[in-house]
């Protein structure tokens, strides 16, 4: 026989006690025990508790009110209808038709202002806890041990600081002794771009030493590299000894002390110029600029090695330029004469065939000549002399391409003359057939203006013929037994 489980019933409802003065505040008002107040439609627009129920509009009544023929509610505990419905569960309170809280018909109600405390008096809120200055400051994460070593450490660096003050205060009064003396202070060297410093920098690598050996005998010059291919301008006179010498040794030596052999490609004694070509690849090379822009008080530089010292530096300014000088060719050479540019930067033995760099370390002269007092006074005096490299680079430029170098000539032979008034160069000797006589000029004629330079001295009109190319048509000015008067020449070659 099977037994019938037993029937579990609903688990007993756990209220626990409700404070009272939270009751008071939020408790049901007198007469009220459900969530509604069933009595509201009875009572009229005023329930039970005095409030006013305001009916609602007549479209929420006509779409959610109950029907005229319904006068039930909406929700019924289980049984309570029509004949026929099953008896309501015991789950159910018997008078929840009735309880306007479960009544869903029934209007809001809003209760009446909460009511003091239960003594009558309001309850005054009490006065918080007050924070420390633990708190304050470290909000709890110090411990008060910490905050006394803290202190003692703060202490200990305040005595310390005093301490440090004091004999520093001590050593400064020191100063104020009379016997002290304070240690000179050395300045830091400056050198921005355009110094003799900077300039140096980027034009010694470019400038070689020059060696010749001839048995027992030997010399020695500067010279500078004008190209990649190792050509390097110096003077004439520097390697005339090794062109008249077939077993002479040339040799160029470096600033970083490299040796390298160096060969003869050409030289022109009227100029005083020569090319060499050493073997060395990928050497630093010069970069040359233009002499025609030089002024007077410009300032300039010279490198070289003079008196064998290589790498040496010296300054000074341009002192004069188109100088008309004469060389000593040397040896069987003829004498040169240059259209100069003067610098008083030191210039001596040695310096032959350096350059002459302007502010911006390019080479606009080669240093060929100085003046001095005379034998066994030798040295710069502050005059010396260096050939455009305007000049000089169209010189250079001839060597490399043919190994010898034509200039224009008009075939005179001249002195400087003057007569008080004005100088010029006197013409002392017409070759026949040569571009001066084919225009008219006579000996005894004087030339004043050679184009648009004048002459002052045979010596400046050597320079002015030079300067200009073969077949070139030129006006010269001149005076004839006190007249003047004009012819063209057409330079020849020489």
């Amino acid at each position: 026989m099977s037994q019938t489980p037993p029937r579990l019933g609903p688990r007993p409802l756990s209220r626990p006690e409700v404070d009272e003065q939270e009751g008071a505040v939020f408790g049901r008002p007198d007469g009220v025990r459900g969530a509604f107040d069933a009595t509201a439609e009875k009572a009229g627009p005023t329930g039970s508790s005095g409030i006013t129920t305001v009916p609602p509009p007549a479209a929420l009544a006509g779409a959610f009110g109950r029907p005229e023929t319904e006068q039930g509610d909406l929700q019924r505990p289980p049984g309570d209808g029509e004949k026929g419905d099953p008896e309501p569960d015991p789950f159910w309170d018997p008078a929840a038709s009735t309880d306007p809280w479960r009544n869903p018909s029934t209007a809001p109600h809003l209760g009446p202002p909460p009511e003091p405390a239960l003594n009558g008096s309001a309850i005054a809120p009490g006065e918080g806890a007050r924070l420390s200055v633990r708190e304050v400051l470290f909000g709890r994460r110090v411990t008060p041990n910490a905050l006394l070593l803290l202190a003692a450490i703060a202490l200990v660096i305040g005595a310390i600081g005093g301490l440090v003050g004091r004999l520093t205060a001590s050593g400064a009064r020191s100063l104020s002794d009379p016997l002290a003396t304070i240690a000179p202070v050395t300045e830091a060297k400056e050198r921005p771009p355009g110094s003799v410093a900077d300039i140096a920098a980027r034009v010694v690598p470019a400038v070689v030493s020059i060696e010749i050996r001839v048995g027992n005998q030997g010399g020695t010059g500067s010279g500078v590299v004008i190209d990649g291919d190792g050509h390097v301008l110096t003077n004439n006179h520097v390697v005339a000894m090794a062109a008249e010498n077939k077993g002479a040794e040339l040799k160029a030596i470096f600033h970083d002390g490299t040796r390298a052999t160096a060969a003869i490609v050409g030289r022109d004694p009227k100029t005083d110029l020569a090319v060499l070509k050493v073997s060395l690849a990928n050497p630093v090379v010069a970069q040359l600029g233009s002499s025609g822009t030089l002024a007077v008080g410009d300032g300039v530089i010279a490198v070289g090695s003079p008196l064998g010292l290589v790498g040496t530096v010296t300054d000074g300014i341009v002192s004069a330029i188109n100088r008309p000088v004469r060389l000593d060719g040397g040896g069987n050479d003829a004498s040169a004469v240059i259209d100069a540019i003067q610098t008083d930067a030191a210039i001596n033995p040695g310096n032959s065939g350096g350059p002459l760099v302007d502010s911006t370390g390019a080479v606009v002269g080669i240093n060929t000549a100085i003046r001095t007092f005379g034998q066994g006074e030798g040295g710069s005096i502050g005059l010396g002399f260096a050939i455009p490299i305007d000049d000089a680079r169209r010189i250079a430029e001839e060597l490399i391409r043919t190994g010898a170098v034509k200039h224009a000539d008009i075939a005179v032979n001249a002195r400087a003359v003057t007569d008080g008034t004005t100088d010029g160069a006197q013409v002392q000797n017409v070759r026949a057939g040569g571009p001066a006589a084919a225009a008219g000029v006579l000996d005894g004629d004087v030339l004043v203006k050679f184009g648009d330079r004048r002459i002052g001295s045979a010596d400046e009109l050597i320079v002015a013929v030079r300067e200009r190319k073969v077949g070139e048509a030129v006006s010269v000015q001149l005076v004839r037994d006190g007249r003047p008067l004009v012819v063209t020449i057409t330079l020849g070659s020489d």
